[in-house]
């Protein structure tokens, strides 16, 4: 089946009710696979500029490179190719902003955090720098598959603080690391094997901060079926709730098998597997 095909994708974000402006920035295209989410900082405008070109570089470079590549030469060679090249362009966006940063004066200090899903070979692989998170809805089970780069997680993973107290805790939005900060950055990369039915959820902190993870999977079980609906229940819940920051969801919903083809050679391994 087809990308497109096997693939339902919807990006929603709002600027909440108490930011006069929409830092966050979303592209998702089924065709390509491809679903990135940024949450700026850095300025009335600046954290803007940085998520935007986040976004828009990265979904470029995919554009000219998937339709002249094909991952999934075997598991392994697939996955690695894969991961190296997330690492790759987010290393090319994140050089872009932090020298956009250091030539526009008014764009110093700009940065961005930054989560993306590339959807390839029943195959979904994720890369994430700063609070922006990703999470996966399958059946009833709901996971969180990143893992925040914050002053926050850091305190909890140490045992300084208790996930009751990071609840309440003023510290939310320190992130430690983030795109566009110097020039080269670290990307946390994982890889995850997908199955029909699965849904995806790609979030700024404007939804996580406002909406409880039990609610979030609860709209995801009973309005999966309709992708749109639940996006704007997700962002219209976390507005209910205070909506102090922006809210960016991404949804991607798994509807079949999406293998990349195989040679002669690849399908007799498979057959002798």
């Amino acid at each position: 089946m087809k990308l497109a095909d096997a693939l339902q994708m919807v990006a929603l974000t709002d600027p909440g009710r108490s930011r006069s402006h929409n830092e966050d920035a979303v592209f998702a295209d089924a065709a390509l696979g491809i679903a990135v989410l940024a949450d700026g900082m850095g300025g009335y405008s600046a954290g803007e500029v940085a998520s935007g070109m986040a976004t828009t570089v990265l979904a470029s470079n995919f554009a000219q490179y998937m339709p002249t590549h094909e991952v999934g030469n075997g598991p392994a060679n697939g996955v690695a190719e894969a991961m190296q090249r997330i690492a790759d362009e987010v290393s090319v966006a994140n050089l872009a902003i932090y020298n956009a940063a250091k030539g526009q004066p008014h764009y110093a200090g700009m940065a961005t955090t930054l989560v993306i899903a590339w959807f390839y070979d029943n195959r979904m692989v994720v890369g994430h720098i700063g609070d922006s998170r990703l999470y996966l809805q399958r059946g009833n089970a709901f996971e969180q598959l990143t893992r925040d780069h914050s002053l926050l997680q850091e305190q909890l993973d140490s045992g300084m603080i208790s996930a009751e107290e990071a609840r309440h805790s003023q510290n939310k939005n320190l992130v430690t690391r983030g795109l566009g900060v110097g020039p080269d950055v670290e990307t946390e990369i994982h890889d995850y094997e997908l199955q029909a039915g699965d849904i995806v959820l790609l979030c700024s902190d404007g939804l996580t901060d406002m909406v409880e993870d039990a609610d979030i999977s609860l709209i995801l079980k009973t309005q999966g079926g309709d992708l749109t609906l639940a996006a704007e229940h997700l962002v219209q819940l976390a507005n209910d709730n205070g909506g102090r920051d922006n809210i960016s969801v991404i949804l991607v919903k798994v509807m079949g098998e999406y293998a990349s083809p195989r040679g002669w050679w690849q399908k007799l391994l498979a057959r002798l597997k």
